[in-house]
Formats: C-alpha cells, sequence, structure tokens
C-alpha cells in the first residue's frame, strides 16, 4: 500500500467537505469552502497516480474551477455515466454541471491570468426545492433518478431525465438529513439523520420500508455529515456514527430482515464517512493451491472524526488497515477509483489523501458478469443498470414523435459506420442475416453489443472494462450475460417486494461485535424459484422443509457457520425456503416497533404446499389434489406486537395478548395511533393478526373471529365467523382480504357491507403443481392477486367469478416483445401501480437478445403486439386506470409505427362510440373510470405522426369535432 498527499490539491487553506473520482478514473472533484463562497474543482487524476506527471509542468493539475455556489459546497457527486457532475451546498441549491462541447482555455473569474480553466464545464440546471443548506447528493445506480438531502429534514428524488421535475418529497426524518446512499440496483434508497434513525426507502412508490434507530439512541454530539454506504452486492448497508457500549461504530444493517448484529468498532470519535469498494473480490488464487472457489467479499473504508481512517475486508474480523492521524482535522468525504484499488480521501483541514492497495492486499475482483449474476440472484432481472452506451439512446429530450424518430435513425447511421469500421479488419465471408429490429439489422446489434463489452485502458494505462447491464429498465438493453443460456425466470426475490425475497444463506457470527465473519453475498435465489431438473430433488427438498421446520433453521446455520465444508452440507437444508414464509412475515410484523410497509399495496408472503408435489412423477400427471389438501400456515400467538399501516399520514397499531383485568378474565388491547391521535379497544380473546388502511382496521382472533373498526375505532360490523383459522389478513381501503389456512380466500367491502369475493379456493390455481404462494395484493379496487413461486400472477375477477393470469415471469411474449420505439419518454419507465408491481416493473424489451437475433420482424410484431394486449388485458381486470392508459398509448403508438390501420381504427372506433345515440347501444363511455372520448383525444396526435393514416386521424378528428359542437 502507498500513501501520498498531494498537497496541490487545496481549497487556499479552506475546509474540503467532499471528493468524487469520475468514473473513467482520469479525473477527480472537489468541493467546499471558496474565498467568499462555495467551490467546485476538478483535478488532473494523473498527477496523484505518476510521481512523473506531478513533476512535469505541462500536465495540467486543475482542469476547472467553478464558483458559481454561493455558499460552502458540502457534496459533490459524478453520475455513473460520467456525463454530469452534481453539487450541492449551503445555498440550498443543487447545480448539475456538464462538460461544455467548445475548447479553449478560459481563465477563472477574478484571478491572476496563470490560473486558467483547461476543461469547460457549465451549469445546465439548478435545482430549487430545499428549504436548508444541501448535505448529500447521490445519483441512482442507472442515473434516471438523483436524490439529495437537506437539513430541512427532507429527501427530495428529482427526475434525472427532466430536470428540474421532482418525483417525490421523502419526508419522515424529525432531524437534519445528513446523508444518502442507493442500493446497487435503484431498488432502495437509504438516509441518515440527526434525529437518531436510519430509514430506509422503496424506489417503487417511495414509502418507507423500515426506519432502524436501535444502534443510534446513544449517539449524542452532531457530525458535519452522515455519509453511509451500500455494499456492491447489495447485502450490507453500513450506516456513519452508531454507538455500541458507548463506543464510536459503524453499524452493518443486513439487507435481509434489516438485522443490526455487527458493526466496525476501533474509532475512538464518531465516524462521519464510511464508503464501499465498487468491485467485489475473491480471495487471490496461490499457484497450485486448491481450485475451491471461497467466498466473494466486499471490501468498506472508514472515516471518523478522530482523523484516521480503517479499510475492513468483510472476511477479515479485523481492519486490514488502519492511519491513524492522516489529517488535522475530521475526514469528511472517501472516493474509490472504480478499479478499486485506489482511495481518495479529504478532510475538514482542506487536504486530501491517496491510498493506493495492490491486489495482493485487497483480493481479486469480480468481473461485471459474476457481479451482475450476485445481483440477479438477490434482485431478479428487474431493474435495470444502464450502460452509458445505452444511455445515449434512451434519454429523450423531446418528445415529439418525428423528431425521435430523425435523431434514432441517425444514431442508427452513426453505430452502423462505426461497426462498418471495426469490422472491416476481421470480416469474414459469413452470411448476413437480413432480420430487422426497428430498422436496423441484427448483425449490426450484435457487433455493436458485443463492441460496448470491451476492455479500455484509461490513460494511466489502468484496464477499465465497460460495465454490463444487468437487467432491462424499458431499454431494450441487451447484454453478453443474457447471450449464453440463463434461465429466464425472473427471480421472485427481485420483484416482489418482499423483506423475506433476499434469503441468506448463513447466520453471521453476531458475537464478535467488530466481525463480518465469513459473511458471503448469497448466491442462492428463493427456493420457490429452483427447479431442479431431477424430480427427485425437488422431493427431497419437500421433506427438508418440514425437517427445517421442525428443528429451527437457525440453530442449523449457525452450527454450520464454523467452517466452509460445513456450509456445503447445510445448503441443501436451506434451499426449500428457510422457513415457512409466512412465519416469517408475521414475526416481522410484530417486532415491537417494526414498521410494516405502506398499507396500499402491502404485500405478504406465504408458502402453500400442495400434496401432489409429493406424488411420483408419474402420479401428478393423473391425480390432481384434493381440495382440501392445500394447508397454510397460522400466524403464531404473541404478547405484543406493533404494526405501521402507512407512514403518509403516519399509522400504526400495537396489539397486546392477556391483560389481566380486575375481574380475571383476560383481554387484548388493541391501539391504533393516526398522526399523534390515538384510541384503543378490547377484545375478549387473543388477537393472532391484524392489519389496516386509512380507512379501516382489521384484526383476526384466536376463535375463528375478524373484527372491523373503523380509522377512529368504531365497530363496524359484528364479529365475522370464519369457517377456517386466519393464515394472513389484508386491508386497502375499505376493502379486508382474509386468506384462511385451508386456502380460502373471501374480500368484503366494510363501507358497503357487502362480500366481493366470497369463499374462493385457490386450489384452482395451485392444483397439481408444487408452487407456493409468494405474494399476496390486494388492490385499491378489492381485487386480489396471487403471486406464485412459479413466476405466474392471478387475480380473481369477481363479475366474472374467474381466476385470470395477469402476469408471467416466464412468459415468452415478455422476453420477445419489444416496443422501444414507442415509448413517449423515459418517464414511461416509472409506470407505477399493481400491475407494475406484481410484474416487478420489467419491461422485458426484447428481453432476451438471443431469441431477438434469430426471430423475423413477422414474428417480433406478432409477440409485441400479443405482448402489448395482455399488458392492457391485465389492467383493465386490475382496474389499474394510470396503467390502463400508460399502456394503451404505448399499444396505439406500436400500430402507428408498424402500420397496422385495421387494430387501430377498431381501438379508435370502440373509443369514439355511437356518435348518435340509440337506447339499445351496448357501449360504454368509459373504460376504468377514465372517459373513452378523452382518451381518443389523447390518441389522435400520435395517430397524426404517421402520414399514412391522414385519412383515419381526419375521419376520427371531425367526429369529435361534431360531438363537441352538440
Amino acid at each position: 500500500m502507498k500513501l501520498l498527499k498531494p498537497t496541490w490539491v487545496n481549497h487556499n487553506g479552506k475546509p474540503i467537505f467532499s471528493v468524487d473520482i469520475h468514473p473513467d478514473g482520469t479525473k477527480f472533484a472537489t468541493g467546499g469552502q471558496g474565498q467568499d463562497s462555495g467551490k467546485v474543482v476538478i483535478w488532473s487524476m494523473a498527477p496523484v497516480l505518476k510521481e512523473e506527471d506531478e513533476k512535469n509542468e505541462n500536465v495540467p493539475k486543475m482542469l476547472c474551477q467553478m464558483d458559481n455556489h454561493l455558499a460552502c459546497v458540502n457534496c459533490v457527486r459524478w453520475s455513473n455515466n460520467g456525463v454530469y457532475l452534481a453539487s450541492g451546498g449551503d445555498d440550498k441549491l443543487i447545480m448539475v454541471w456538464k462538460r461544455a462541447a467548445y475548447i479553449g482555455p478560459t481563465t477563472v473569474f477574478g484571478s491572476s491570468s496563470k490560473l486558467a480553466n483547461v476543461e469547460q464545464w457549465r451549469c445546465v440546471s439548478i435545482l430549487r426545492s430545499h428549504s436548508g443548506d444541501v448535505m448529500d447528493v447521490a445519483w441512482s445506480p442507472h442515473d434516471a433518478w438523483l436524490a439529495s438531502c437537506s437539513v430541512d429534514n427532507t429527501v427530495v428524488i428529482w427526475n434525472a431525465v427532466k430536470f428540474p421535475e421532482i418525483l417525490a418529497t421523502l419526508k419522515g426524518h424529525s432531524g437534519l438529513v445528513k446523508g444518502l446512499t442507493w442500493d446497487p440496483v435503484g431498488k432502495y434508497i437509504a438516509s441518515q439523520a440527526d434525529d437518531r434513525s436510519l430509514k430506509v426507502w422503496r424506489t417503487m412508490d417511495w414509502q418507507l420500508e423500515t426506519s432502524i434507530t436501535k444502534p443510534f439512541d446513544e449517539c449524542g454530539g452532531t457530525t458535519h455529515v452522515l455519509r453511509l454506504s451500500w455494499s456492491p452486492d447489495g447485502h450490507y448497508l453500513v450506516s456513519a456514527h452508531a454507538m455500541n457500549n458507548s463506543g464510536p461504530t459503524a453499524q452493518i444493517i443486513e439487507r435481509d430482515g434489516w438485522k443490526t448484529n455487527m458493526d466496525f468498532v476501533g474509532h475512538r470519535k464518531a465516524v462521519t464517512v464510511v464508503k464501499f469498494n465498487p468491485k467485489i473480490f475473491k480471495k487471490k488464487q496461490k499457484n497450485g493451491s486448491s481450485t475451491k472457489s471461497s467466498c466473494p467479499y466486499c471490501c468498506c473504508a472508514v472515516g471518523s472524526k478522530d482523523r484516521s481512517l480503517s479499510v475492513w475486508l468483510t472476511c477479515l474480523k479485523r481492519p486490514l488497515v488502519v492511519i491513524h492521524e492522516l489529517f488535522d482535522k475530521s475526514i469528511m468525504d472517501i472516493s474509490w477509483t472504480l478499479n478499486g484499488l485506489g482511495i481518495l480521501v479529504c478532510s475538514m483541514d482542506g487536504s486530501v489523501a491517496f491510498l493506493d492497495f495492490s491486489q495482493d492486499e485487497l483480493g481479486d475482483p469480480l468481473s461485471e458478469e459474476e457481479k451482475s449474476n450476485i445481483h440477479q440472484s438477490t434482485y431478479g432481472k428487474s431493474l435495470a443498470i444502464m450502460t452509458e452506451a445505452q444511455l445515449s439512446t434512451t434519454i429523450i429530450e423531446n418528445p415529439e414523435m418525428l423528431k425521435y424518430q430523425q435523431r434514432q435513425q441517425q444514431q442508427q447511421m452513426e453505430q452502423k459506420n462505426a461497426t462498418i469500421q471495426e469490422a472491416a479488419g476481421t470480416a469474414t465471408g459469413a452470411p448476413k442475416v437480413a432480420s430487422m429490429v426497428n430498422g436496423e439489422s441484427l448483425e449490426d446489434i450484435r457487433k455493436n453489443l458485443l463492441k460496448k463489452q470491451v476492455e479500455t485502458r484509461t490513460a494511466d494505462g489502468r484496464r477499465r472494462i465497460t460495465p454490463l447491464c444487468i437487467a432491462q429498465l424499458d431499454t431494450g438493453d441487451f447484454s453478453t450475460a443474457f447471450f449464453n443460456s440463463i434461465p429466464i425466470s425472473g427471480s421472485l426475490a427481485g420483484s416482489m417486494m418482499s423483506s423475506q425475497s433476499n434469503q441468506q444463506l448463513m447466520s453471521l457470527d453476531s458475537h464478535a461485535t467488530n466481525s463480518l465473519s465469513t459473511s458471503k453475498p448469497s448466491l442462492e435465489p428463493l427456493a420457490a424459484n429452483i427447479k431442479p431438473t431431477d424430480d427427485l430433488t425437488n422431493k427431497d427438498g419437500l421433506k427438508d422443509q418440514n425437517l427445517i421446520k421442525d428443528n429451527k433453521p437457525k440453530d442449523i446455520l449457525e452450527s454450520s457457520s464454523d467452517s466452509e465444508e460445513k456450509i456445503q452440507t447445510a445448503k441443501p437444508l436451506t434451499l426449500p425456503k428457510r422457513k415457512l414464509e409466512l412465519e416469517g412475515e408475521t414475526v416481522e410484523k410484530k417486532k415491537k416497533g417494526r414498521p410494516r410497509k405502506d398499507a396500499r399495496l402491502v404485500p405478504v408472503t406465504l408458502t402453500v404446499q400442495s400434496p401432489s408435489a409429493l406424488a411420483s412423477e408419474k402420479d401428478a400427471t393423473c391425480i390432481s389434489a384434493p381440495a382440501l389438501a392445500l394447508k397454510l400456515p397460522t400466524p403464531i400467538p404473541q404478547k405484543s406486537f406493533t404494526l405501521q399501516i402507512s407512514s403518509d399520514p403516519s399509522m400504526y397499531i400495537e396489539v397486546e395478548n392477556e391483560m389481566t383485568t380486575v375481574g380475571g378474565s383476560k383481554l387484548s388491547r388493541l391501539k391504533c395511533n393516526r398522526e399523534g391521535k390515538e384510541w384503543e379497544t378490547v377484545l375478549t380473546s387473543r388477537i393472532l393478526t391484524a392489519a389496516g388502511s386509512c380507512d379501516v382496521v382489521s384484526v383476526a382472533c384466536e376463535k375463528r373471529t375478524l373484527s372491523v373498526f373503523s380509522a377512529c375505532g368504531r365497530r363496524l360490523l359484528p364479529p365475522i365467523i370464519l369457517h377456517s383459522p386466519i393464515s394472513a389478513l389484508h386491508c386497502t381501503g375499505s376493502y379486508v382480504m382474509a386468506l384462511t389456512t385451508i386456502a380460502t380466500l373471501s374480500v368484503w367491502d366494510v363501507h358497503k357491507q357487502s362480500a366481493v369475493v366470497k369463499d374462493e379456493s385457490l386450489q384452482t390455481i395451485l392444483a397439481g403443481s408444487d408452487t407456493s404462494v409468494s405474494q399476496i395484493l390486494l388492490t385499491q379496487h378489492g381485487i386480489p392477486v396471487m403471486s406464485l413461486s412459479d413466476g405466474k400472477a392471478y387475480c380473481f375477477n369477481p363479475s366474472l367469478s374467474t381466476w385470470n393470469l395477469v402476469s408471467d415471469k416466464q412468459d415468452s411474449l415478455a422476453q420477445c416483445a419489444d416496443y422501444r420505439n414507442s415509448l413517449p419518454s423515459q418517464e414511461a419507465m416509472l409506470c407505477s401501480g399493481p400491475l407494475a408491481i406484481i410484474q416487478g416493473r420489467t419491461s422485458n424489451s426484447g428481453r432476451q437478445a438471443a431469441r431477438l437475433f434469430s426471430m423475423p420482424h413477422l414474428v417480433q410484431q406478432e409477440t409485441t403486439l400479443a405482448y402489448l394486449e395482455n399488458q392492457i388485458a391485465a389492467a383493465l381486470m386490475l382496474q389499474s386506470s394510470y396503467e390502463y392508459r400508460h399502456w394503451l398509448l404505448i399499444y396505439a403508438r406500436y400500430l402507428v409505427n408498424e402500420g397496422f390501420e385495421y387494430r387501430l381504427r377498431e381501438l379508435c372506433k370502440d373509443l369514439l362510440g355511437p356518435v348518435h345515440f340509440s337506447s339499445g347501444s351496448q357501449w360504454e363511455s368509459t373504460v376504468v373510470g377514465l372517459r373513452k372520448r378523452e382518451l381518443l383525444k389523447e390518441l389522435l396526435p400520435v395517430i397524426g405522426q404517421n402520414l399514412r393514416f391522414q385519412r383515419l386521424f381526419t375521419e376520427y378528428q371531425e367526429q369529435l369535432d361534431i360531438l363537441r359542437d352538440k
């Protein structure tokens, strides 16, 4: 390890609060105090890395200085694609910088002519929303969002595609918010504040996932910043300033259940900043040693007010290195180089330090593909990391279709030319594939892809591998990872928003407080998704599941964390979901103070085992399981539990069972707190489980009774008697849903006092297979949705009395559909609603590149049409008006782009309806609460963009005018 302090990096003696290295490793930015304003400086990395460059006067050290901030700058961050730099400061502003195209040095404003800017960076957006100092900014992994936090107690999420649009303001902290971090694929964002809490928010609906307070209870005294960090495998979130036995620590929070059993100990004063290395490492293989692969691990740097820096590997119990008194004042920020071997640290004393590690010290970094596989096993393929190459084609500044198409064609031409140049040297006489996708030949796409995934060398001679994409967000991007035979089933782990989704293989050694033991980034997907090729293994798995239930798997797992050999033996046991998932769910609900997710669309997890799975393969085909054979687990009674119903308005309920009263009879108490206002009531039997929404609160008790109360505590119905014990309970709006242990489902509308769904068996969707229910959803219209472990999701339609398939992860249509050109703009990715939650916000546009390469354009069209029609029908079935409109507009755009006049005319005809009213007309003027003719008005400008449809456009435009004039 080398340590150096380049003294030429300074703000003329003023503090430097932030440092960030550019993704390409050639430059870095610092932010802090200037003479009488905030100062952002961009420096060259070469003189830091090489001594000869430092001595060479022809190599510029400072590239650009920006003094636009009116007050001190607290944070500078490069976007992941390196195009933008965001800075936030005490002037309550966030400025977004981009390199200007024109060349030629300019002098720094107000300086002598010697100080010249080598690069031109100009402010392209100023983001105003915070009412106090901006403390931290963070780009989401796919660069679609920029988050900022402030002393005004809020976190603001900006639409990075359309600055200065605000997507959400996260309110919930009661103190100054001083740090932000995204998880590696943008599924969560975490914030840490002076209110002694760390909060994790879901990006699916921008609601609170969990609030962690215990490790911060003793935290007194304030730090200037609380820069927390998420590990690159997604398994650990490490906080700044926490306390353990009155000693300062950095708290390690496991993503699996948000457990807080471990921390980094040793600093003498509060931890101000933690930063994970972007790489995941594995132990360096010595020559001639066994080829047994070691567990991957992560590397984390911790900086503190005690002026020292420690670097930890998660496979060691002690820090790898500690450097005491590195600075004269507190450490303020840390940044790793993208290759994971260099680290820049800045301090309030106005200086920076650079540490250079060797691969012998840290280990071998995993390739982007291996990292991508870890992410897929943790998250599924539902959220994407887009590479820079794809961003250039997906960011659409102007929604007008014609201009967009012109730009698209121009880009394709450029790409083709580049491909031709590259291929010129290596071209063989291979026959040319004639298939076309969006006007670009498949061969070209393939070459471009292979060209993008290349290794480049940076100015200082270091290797840099262009990141692969991990999955798709609506861009139809492909990665070479999918060229191999990776199964396409989107792992439920990622797409379902359940906190059990990331089952960890090992329980980590919690006795040594400062250890991460031999923690291993879990490469194991949920048991339900594992489809063994041999049927026997599956049966063994089912038997093991019962075994696990009896033996309390925690013990098995803890005893197995001694050695890697034992871990291998424990693995078969851990495959069939470590515990029956419902037990996991109820434990989560009933831990005191563990807030549950937002009540609007809360998934619940439970396992149903159909006995046919245990029958032999031959029998299973001819015998379907008897109806009563489905058995669901029932919640375990507990002394007391708390459950958060919603975070906005803040509402939670507390249950206390068996409080003895004066008469000696045992009563249970239900308390509900809504924005500070409390009500309570008593029930005569023990409460097993509870659920609520902003309108109703419902509890299920031991004697098969179900009670429903209003939001203010009035009993709305006498207790409902269920025909069998409760398994899961759920509320949305005024709807209450009960799932019983014999797998029957009921939904009631409490306000109308009517049954929406009555004792409907899950037998229809579970019969004859060994799937389990992995998620339950109740939409705002009272429609129950069941997601199964095989990736299929069904909703029950009360008016048809049928179960309907609304989503299928293995659906080949979803994998072949390609409607990128029909997306209105990138915010289409951010479509949210029940369908998006069920499908995990995948848009699978051309999901598997290999399939596309051998698919004729006609088949591509047919699959895309079928997929879009499925999406529209599913949104209609779920009565999700927002998503129905979203998919209908994409469908219409696709019909226009591809020239399907016949279907387009039918669509317009249905939306227009009869111009002259007749009593016999069956036409409904609205669909899922939207006026059909208003939808037609939205479609007409889209139709007008294709000259082939001029007549259709004019015809319907005139009809609408006639109707308006009536």
